[in-house]
């Protein structure tokens, strides 16, 4: 579960609750792909993808579109 950033202030960033949803899993799975293409199995200092993929919304690394 992510704690920080909240997640008000995450939905509020993206739109709805829903596309935060959708947004930070599918960038967790992007996260978890480049780290299995070099060959780790998971991220450099044990960190959660979810939770870089929330904080890379949270300082504004990751916007929305409507593709």
């Amino acid at each position: 579960m992510i704690h920080k950033p909240p997640i008000d202030d995450l939905a509020n960033k993206i739109g709805s609750k829903y596309a935060l949803c959708v947004i930070a899993s599918k960038r967790a799975r992007q996260l978890m792909e480049q780290a299995q293409n070099q060959g780790l199995s998971e991220l450099p200092g044990n960190e959660k993808p979810l939770s870089v993929a929330a904080q890379e919304i949270y300082d504004g690394k990751l916007i929305a579109t409507n593709d």
